[in-house]
């Protein structure tokens, strides 16, 4: 049996991806622990693991719905926030660590806490990657404004010397790029399939593409008409009232029944009157929807593509970051979505008419969805995981 430590950060695009992984990993007889927060404890909790919060180390840094959003934008702002956290971290991880001395650890690729813990006391490591895997080659498709890009250049000098703080602390960090990114040798799972994953070939052996780890239906979604359109902006930057007007709008004049999505932040009752065939709701068992839908409106954050792509619905995207701008290329380079220009009712009406005629998009999107399942998933996870162990350990 092996002691294995998972960190991650609170978005539940990149830890429910892991549930499915933790609970292979308990289920093979492994001791796991998780370092996370508050809100995710039952699902980590139920999935085997031993939970340990990180809420009270670092509630210093006071982040606040906004910050979500800005930190998707604004590398230099993200640095700093994961060097604070680190810092507000270390004491009790690095106590933690030492006392359990786990086998492996595996982090999310933006819980870098936990990369920069495994350096600094000498443990192997995993990244958990739930965006596509980026290299010089794969970069490519996050196309960035020009002022972005110079924005980025200035704060080079700003970025570095936040990390060289993790330095006087032991961390064997000599760069941002260095923190945030993997090299060819970084032991790597990755919760998308080669098929999707742009430049597979680019990468080296270290990283396995194992496929999305997709949790089953909670519920069952009953479909009240021939076609489903289900619109959602995610769990993060979704406070979007402009866009929800124009979708109710569209809507009206649409022979299909229409779901959105819009978080906890929406103000429900500036929406306006909702047509007949329009419900809204504040959360929602999405793969349940999307084993129903007919088409999909799209932040295209990594977890709901794949969810849909999984069940071969075709997705309209309407991306906010650049990482969110990369899943959207890669859909529409495949054929399995369409790019919205605008968010006019007009450009959200014809698009998703589009998407549910003919058999073209839904197609393209099942064939996604079958290189998904042809992928190992959690079990090809904790293959990896297990097989790191035992070739450095010989367990």
């Amino acid at each position: 049996m092996a002691k294995i430590a998972f960190f991650n950060i609170p978005a539940h695009g990149h830890t429910n991806p892991t549930l499915g992984v933790v609970r292979e990993l308990t289920g093979r007889g492994h001791s796991v622990s998780y370092y996370s927060y508050e809100s995710f404890r039952e699902k980590i909790e139920a999935a085997g693991a031993r939970f340990t919060a990180c809420d009270a180390y670092d509630a210093q840094l006071g982040l606040g719905p906004e910050d979500g959003a800005r930190i998707a934008r604004d590398t230099a702002f993200s640095i700093h926030v994961l060097v604070e956290t680190t810092l507000a971290l270390d004491g009790m991880v690095c106590r933690e660590l030492e006392r359990e001395r786990p086998d492996c650890i595996v982090a999310d690729s933006m819980a870098v806490w936990g990369k920069a813990a495994a350096m600094k006391l000498g443990i192997p490591f995993v990244s958990s990657t739930t965006t596509f895997a980026f290299n010089r080659e794969s970069a490519k498709l996050m196309k960035q404004s020009v002022s972005r890009a110079i924005s980025l250049l200035l704060s080079i000098p700003k970025m570095n010397r936040d990390v060289r703080r993790l330095e006087k602390l032991g961390y064997p960090i000599k760069s941002f790029l260095q923190l945030i990114s993997n090299d060819r040798n970084t032991d790597t799972i990755v919760y998308t399939s080669p098929e999707f994953q742009p430049c597979c070939e680019s990468f080296s052996a270290k990283y396995a593409f194992v496929g999305p780890c997709i949790l089953p239906p909670e519920n069952s979604y009953e479909k009240k008409a021939e076609k489903l359109v289900y619109i959602s902006m995610g769990t993060v930057n979704n406070d979007m009232p402009e866009i929800y007007k124009n979708c109710i709008a569209a809507a009206a004049d649409m022979d299909a029944r229409v779901l959105i999505s819009v978080g906890a932040l929406a103000d429900i009752g500036s929406l306006g009157r909702l047509p007949e065939n329009v419900e809204i709701e504040r959360w929602v068992d999405q793969t349940a929807v999307l084993k129903e839908a007919d088409a999909f409106l799209s932040h295209c954050g990594m977890n709901s593509a794949s969810e849909s792509l999984y069940f071969g619905v075709p997705l309209l995207c309407c991306p906010q970051t650049p990482e969110q701008g990369a899943v959207a290329a890669r859909i529409c380079q495949l054929g399995a979505g369409m790019p919205l220009a605008t968010t006019s009712p007009e450009n959200i009406r014809n698009g998703l008419k589009l998407l549910m005629e003919g058999d073209r998009y839904r197609t393209n999107a099942e064939k996604i969805g079958e290189s998904f399942h042809r992928c190992g998933g959690a079990m090809a996870a904790a293959d990896k995981i297990e097989s790191l162990i035992a070739s450095l350990h010989n367990i």
